[in-house]
């Protein structure tokens, strides 16, 4: 079982920066694959960026402001949100590929205000 604490959601306003966190704990795989999603009111879930192995993958409308980075020995994954825009207000959510089993965080909101 996995369990994942999100943390660094806030208000910001436009052009501003978070960071936000996704710590998670109990029995991880090293190879696994770590990512952050989001949902905006009345839109379906997306994408941001997730990353293993050293590899990231970027959405189109986050490449050049967020950046996705871990640390495997605190089993962290973080996102760099720069230059938000209003557009990127939704509820962020921390999801990890364990092994083939896939785990959520309970989400984090960040709004950006114009």
């Amino acid at each position: 079982q996995v369990q994942l604490v999100e943390s660094g959601g806030g208000l910001v306003q436009a052009g501003g920066s978070l960071r936000l966190s996704c710590a998670a704990s109990g029995s991880i795989f090293s190879g696994n694959v770590m990512g952050w999603y989001r949902q905006a009111p009345g839109k379906q879930r997306e994408l941001v960026a997730d990353i293993t192995f050293g590899l990231t993958m970027y959405a189109d409308s986050v490449k050049g402001r967020f950046t996705i980075s871990r640390d495997n020995a605190k089993n962290t994954v973080y996102l760099q949100m720069n230059s938000l825009k209003p557009e990127d207000t939704a509820v962020y959510y921390c999801k990890v590929n364990n092994g083939g089993r896939i785990y959520w965080g309970q989400g984090t909101q960040v709004t950006v205000s114009s």
